[in-house]
């Protein structure tokens, strides 16, 4: 017996990227998302909480990668020194794969952990939402028997009350 294929029909992983991607929106719209970055070299969407307070919370999606290794990675960060145009801020995190459990790829949420070290830099005083960010980040493993020295660069923009 042969399927009848539709071209109406939504692929399941079409239709499981955009509920993520829509949940994510939500989540942004609810947790009243503070600034949005994006890392080109590595591919990572970031979205974050209040920077300009002490403690604040980075959340960061991998983008360019295969469907089934999507990466999400919570940080929570406290910044070390701030000024009005520069921050400095340590963390630590959990890269987690939700999406590679659900697809059977993997049968560990939890991929690694992190601890993040940067600096975000505002380097036009006519765009001051605009910044530079970059960090190290050692990274390890679940089972802490490998790691990686990770580096990211990227912009982010802040935003802010109009005063």
């Amino acid at each position: 017996m042969k399927k009848i294929k539709s071209k109406n029909q939504i692929p399941a992983r079409k239709l499981l990227r955009s509920g993520i991607f829509l949940g994510l929106f939500i989540f942004c719209i609810n947790a009243n998302a503070q600034s949005v970055g994006y890392y080109p070299w590595n591919g990572l969407l970031s979205v974050s909480t209040n920077p300009a307070k002490s403690v604040w919370c980075d959340f960061r999606l991998q983008t360019n990668t295969l469907f089934g290794s999507l990466s999400t990675e919570i940080l929570p960060m406290v910044n070390i020194k701030r000024a009005e145009y520069f921050q400095v801020y340590v963390g630590g995190g959990v890269r987690f794969n939700f999406i590679g459990v659900l697809a059977n790829q993997t049968k560990n949420v939890v991929e690694g952990y992190s601890l993040n070290i940067g600096t975000r830099i505002a380097p036009f005083k006519a765009v001051p939402n605009v910044s530079v960010t970059f960090e190290l980040s050692p990274y390890v493993v679940r089972k802490f028997d490998s790691g990686v020295l990770k580096s990211n660069f990227g912009i982010v923009y802040t935003f802010r009350k109009k005063g």
